[in-house]
């Protein structure tokens, strides 16, 4: 389904991009008429599944991985400024790459989703018997912040950055991915149609900054049909080389 070495997610390229649009409104108008009742099922569940569901959504949040990148891009952005050796330097480039994808490619499509869920101010689940599920009030506060979901789209951003770094464990990041955006459903934080637009921003989100990264030869080359593929880290594997090698040999 998903074609890492694309520039563009599935179904969207420069040409398709307004039909890509349209198909997300389209997607989200039909959820709509059943937001309340797939959000009253999704919510009734056991208290194992709730208390599950509880621990996984903490996961959505994107302070677990902003918070180590930024720490590990300044130091390694410093190291990389007084380390003389070459090969060492190169290594902690090729290191700061991999920390700023993680930083921008997560934390700019959460900040996207941030601004827009304050600007919309679509009531949440638990404003449903007040006032209802097309409520919106901009500006004012949590429960009023809905559309779109943040947590989920921290997730699919992330799926999609562990993807462009490690496509072996794509897999992984997307079952973690639906993983969260269904807690947000059984903890009724969210409606579907929340939950469907912060993936839709985070999965587009990821790919702009991968694809920016790409023009700049940031981690990542494009190819001459076009695909965008991981760099090699030759400094990397040159510094593990160096300290694998006999003492001896050195």
């Amino acid at each position: 389904m998903f074609n890492l070495s694309s520039p563009y997610p599935p179904g969207l390229t420069r040409r398709t991009w307004p039909l890509f649009l349209g198909a997300v409104v389209v997607a989200i108008a039909v959820l709509l008429p059943f937001d309340h009742s797939l959000s009253s099922l999704a919510v009734h569940q056991s208290s194992d599944v709730l208390e599950f569901f509880a621990g996984v959504t903490r996961w959505g949040k994107s302070d677990w991985l902003l918070y180590p990148s930024a720490a590990l891009l300044a130091v390694s952005a410093l190291a990389a400024r007084l380390i003389p050796d070459r090969i060492s330097k190169l290594a902690l480039i090729e290191m700061n790459e991999m920390y700023a994808l993680i930083l921008l490619g997560v934390g700019l499509p959460g900040l996207l989703t941030n601004i827009l869920k304050r600007i919309i101010g679509r009531a949440r689940p638990e404003m449903f018997d007040q006032l209802g599920f097309l409520a919106f009030r901009p500006f004012s506060g949590y429960r009023f912040e809905s559309f779109p979901s943040g947590h989920t789209t921290t997730a699919f951003a992330a799926a999609m950055v562990l993807g462009f770094l490690a496509p072996r464990w794509f897999g992984v990041g997307l079952i973690y991915a639906f993983a969260v955006a269904a807690s947000r459903l059984v903890l009724g934080a969210h409606y579907p149609s929340d939950v469907l637009g912060g993936a839709v921003v985070g999965t587009i989100g990821a790919y702009l900054v991968r694809d920016y990264f790409a023009r700049r030869r940031w981690g990542f080359d494009r190819t001459g049909d076009g695909r965008i593929v991981a760099r090699r880290a030759v400094g990397v594997s040159r510094l593990i080389s160096r300290f694998q090698r006999p003492k001896a040999a050195r």
